[in-house]
């Protein structure tokens, strides 16, 4: 016990929960976006991110393209892939039911899984782009696969936070987020915007893929496990807050990290679901949502 307190060790679980962390925030933040934009509940989510996985997949065996020359190319592609999708499907369910939303959603996903299944089978792929360690003040040991994608994965969150914060298109999207019939009234194209939100929650979705290719095994039954993570993570964050999924995601892979450290792989997997509770009972709207009236 007393060799799990030492600082090298703690500080090695803190940065191994930190860089998992950060790519939970990925993925959860495009999903917390689309709910914020659109009260759309997507359980569709994780299947764009295993498309970007199969992508990068693709591209890799096929023509030796590494992933992180891969990812600009496979965010652009699960834009236009998610524009078209609010264009053609979501946007007919705005302004309907969460019910709703989750019913479309969940079919959505059924029917990429079972198409990803009927491609590439139900095999498990990976990506071995990335090898070795990198070692900091030589005895915290840090995988490169694992660092990379979590370095990429929180410059890419931020460059999406900085985007809707500073760029004119961002902050339209907020004011769609805040008040929809009144970005309606001052000019802003409502359904351009939505149509836009989504393609960005799927581009973040397609990088949080690339990433996942180079660390894990992946197969298209993959998504479940990732999908009840985000829902956690935006539900202890806040449901809507983009900055509360960051946070969230990052706590989740912090927790985990330390969970795994002092008690068990096991009760990692579950530990969640248990800081979702803990969460809940201390503050109902998460950590950083607001109540409503």
């Amino acid at each position: 016990m007393m060799e799990l307190l030492d600082p090298i060790v703690l500080t090695q679980f803190a940065v191994g929960g930190i860089l998992a962390g950060a790519l939970y925030a990925l993925l959860a933040c495009g999903l917390n976006l689309v709910f914020g934009v659109m009260k759309v509940i997507n359980l569709a989510h994780a299947e764009l991110m295993l498309l970007g996985s199969f992508l990068t997949w693709l591209l890799f065996t096929t023509f030796e393209i590494h992933p992180l020359v891969a990812l600009p190319f496979i965010m652009v592609v699960l834009f236009f892939f998610g524009y078209g999708l609010q264009r053609v499907l979501i946007e007919r369910i705005v302004g309907t039911t969460e019910l709703s939303s989750l019913m479309v959603t969940y079919g959505l996903a059924i029917i990429m899984m079972n198409l990803g299944l009927l491609i590439f089978s139900s095999d498990f792929k990976a990506v071995p782009a990335l090898q070795g360690a990198w070692f900091l003040w030589d005895e915290i040991i840090i995988s490169i696969p694992r660092g990379v994608a979590g370095i990429v994965a929180l410059l890419v969150t931020l460059s999406v936070y900085l985007f809707l914060e500073k760029a004119r298109i961002g902050k339209a999207i907020r004011a769609v987020a805040e008040h929809a019939d009144v970005a309606l009234i001052c000019g802003i194209d409502v359904v351009k915007i939505r149509m836009i939100t989504f393609g960005l929650s799927a581009a973040m979705a397609g990088a949080a893929g690339v990433m996942l290719s180079m660390i894990y095994s992946f197969s298209p039954e993959t998504g479940p496990d990732f999908i009840l993570k985000c829902f956690a993570i935006i539900i202890i964050g806040g449901m809507g807050n983009f900055a509360g999924a960051f946070f969230g995601g990052l706590l989740l892979g912090v927790v985990e990290a330390f969970t795994a450290g002092f008690i068990s792989t096991q009760w990692a997997e579950g530990v969640a679901y248990m800081l979702l509770v803990i969460i809940l009972l201390v503050r109902p709207t998460g950590l950083r949502g607001k109540a409503h009236a």
